[in-house]
């Protein structure tokens, strides 16, 4: 999992829950990283599992619950980051149909040894996108987060059906219905 995301994480719990819970995290948990990233350095996805789940127990909020704030949140730093990726979509569908084509091209020539989720759409009716998550990090949570801050980014109100496909998490149907 590149650093990116390390980072981004922990200055999300600094400026939600305060600089004293991210030094808790890093110090009473072992990680093979020491708790030092880098945004262009890579590490094992267990590091980023072991810092949500003991950030949920500290905090009282349900995993889900800080994955999807999370999402928004990293949206959020790629629409501030990188505004490029976002020019050419007119509204949101059209961004999410070009995360897996498009967006995780262009990802993959500034970090080649990043492992993405794959993303496969489906227009269903102009106002209803089928989109299903895959990742061997089950991360749906997380995803969720990212297509609900899409929403909001291209002003659209978004209902957003989450469908597990298996027990495991690795593959999640999201049946999105655009508002107005």
């Amino acid at each position: 999992m590149k650093g990116v995301v390390f980072t981004e994480f922990l200055e999300m719990v600094e400026q939600k829950f305060g600089m004293d819970m991210v030094n808790n995290l890093i110090e009473q948990n072992e990680l093979s990283s020491g708790g030092v990233y880098s945004a262009v350095g890579t590490y094992h996805h267990s590091e980023m599992v072991t810092l949500v789940v003991d950030l949920s127990k500290r905090s009282g909020v349900e995993l889900p619950d800080l994955l999807k704030a999370f999402g928004g949140y990293l949206f959020n730093t790629f629409t501030t980051g990188y505004p490029e990726m976002f020019a050419s979509a007119n509204n949101g569908f059209e961004f999410l149909q070009s995360v897996d084509q498009e967006i995780h091209v262009e990802v993959l020539k500034l970090y080649p040894d990043a492992e993405l989720p794959s993303f496969k759409t489906t227009l269903l009716e102009d106002h209803v996108l089928q989109m299903d998550y895959h990742s061997d990090r089950a991360m749906g949570a997380l995803a969720y987060g990212l297509i609900e801050a899409c929403g909001n980014h291209f002003s659209e109100g978004y209902e957003i059906d989450y469908q597990p496909q298996t027990e495991d998490g690795k593959y999640v149907r999201f049946v999105i219905t655009r508002n107005g």
